[in-house]
């Protein structure tokens, strides 16, 4: 009944003993009470199936044993950390990145703000400077015109 397999799986200390409580725990589920009335390797030859298929788990699986599942659980935990540390601190410096960004579209925003003001105040100078040259152009054709309907340049039959 005992073969290699399981005096591979004898050679680690915590594994034997949940091997061990794994197939108490079978057998006892099995057989229960019958096992007080069984004659000596009675059950052999039904068991040995369940006992070949736990000792092949334990052997082979490294999820027999839970101390190492659960340090493979905690490695797994603390990778998923690091990524997650490393993403904030990314998230970080492209925060400042955008705080750096913002700054310098607010000292571009006065500074457009400062030149709008005087580009339109300029503005507003050349279109007065036009209306008042426009007004005075109109004032010289008006007078040129009453010259030449008044015969002179004095309006002398317009002013009698």
């Amino acid at each position: 009944m005992w073969n290699a397999g399981t005096v591979r799986i004898l050679s680690t200390g915590r594994i034997p003993f949940a091997f061990l409580e794994d197939i108490h725990q079978r057998f006892v589920r099995s057989y229960g009470r019958a096992v007080l009335s069984a004659q000596a390797y009675a059950m052999n030859d039904e068991f040995s199936r369940v006992l070949s298929q736990q000792i092949e788990y334990y052997s082979s699986d490294p999820n027999a044993d839970r101390i190492n599942r659960l340090k493979g659980e905690m490695s797994q935990v603390r990778n998923v950390m690091i990524e997650n540390i490393d993403k904030v601190l990314e998230r970080g410096d492209r925060l400042e990145l955008l705080v750096d960004k913002t700054s310098n579209m607010q000292g571009n925003t006065f500074r457009f703000r400062k030149q709008a003001r005087r580009f339109r105040s300029t503005v507003w100078w050349r279109n007065v400077k036009l209306t008042i040259a426009l007004i005075v152009l109109l004032l010289v054709i008006v007078y040129v015109v009453l010259a030449f309907v008044c015969h002179g340049p004095l309006l002398p039959t317009c002013l009698k």
